[in-house]
């Protein structure tokens, strides 16, 4: 469930499939499994989140082999020094690029954040976007005869929880399969028709300092075979090369 995509004698970064837990939490107490846990037992040693992805979406992840370098980097993450990069399949077309600037108001769990300020103003949340292609399907969902969806480039330039699956639903785009924020007709649709249960989010590519060299460093994570597959039935390229971030 995990690939190492960059390891050095003080990172290591690997990607992650969709609905992995990046660390055991007690919200989660009855899962086995989670990628900090994993990425140790694969290079041997203790290592420490610099960021975290949601438990439905995939792509690259990364650690440090020590607390100094994860705070390191955690200080370029905090500086919006590092450069990320998604891909999402939206519903509906999108037809230029362009950059949401929206606050969100910080999203608190009923249990664990009970005790949370729950007036708190909203959070600056900025999220640029660029269609990359566009299929419409000769199906109805809903009260229209065919149904329309668009592939994304999304950069985001804070990280505020669930900051793309909030903008894309804000902008009445939201990414398939988020059952969240998203729309169940086109979930169940996916479901029904391609036999596909995910959320269509992937963290592409991630550019950052390296902490101890100081040199520029880019790991990007390959599409799954389910992208791959649902690529295939759009009429799309299935070569990876052809969504590659940075060659």
């Amino acid at each position: 469930m995990i690939e190492i995509l960059y390891e050095d004698e003080y990172l290591v970064a690997v990607h992650k499939a969709s609905g992995l837990l990046v660390h055991r939490s007690w919200l989660d107490r009855h899962e086995t499994q989670f990628a900090m846990q994993m990425t140790r037992d694969a290079v041997g040693c203790h290592v420490f989140p610099v960021h975290r992805l949601d438990r439905p979406t995939s792509g690259v992840l990364l650690f440090t082999k020590s607390a100094e370098t994860a705070r390191a980097l955690s200080e370029q993450m905090a500086a919006h020094r590092i450069d990320k990069h998604y891909l999402a399949l939206v519903r509906g077309y999108i037809h230029e690029a362009g950059e949401l600037d929206y606050p969100l108001k910080v999203e608190l769990d009923e249990i664990a954040d009970k005790m949370a300020n729950k007036d708190k103003a909203p959070q600056d949340a900025i999220t640029r976007y660029r269609p990359l292609a566009k299929v419409e399907l000769p199906h109805p969902v809903g009260r229209y005869s065919t149904t329309r969806y668009s592939l994304m480039s999304l950069e985001p330039q804070t990280g505020r929880k669930h900051q793309l699956r909030r903008h894309m639903a804000h902008l009445r785009h939201p990414i398939v399969g988020d059952t969240t924020h998203g729309d169940g007709r086109h979930n169940q649709f996916f479901r029904d028709h391609f036999g596909m249960q995910r959320l269509w989010l992937i963290a592409k590519g991630l550019g950052f300092t390296h902490p101890v060299s100081g040199e520029a460093v880019w790991v990007e994570a390959p599409l799954e075979s389910e992208w791959l597959t649902l690529f295939d039935a759009f009429g799309w390229s299935t070569d990876q090369q052809d969504y590659l971030i940075r060659s």
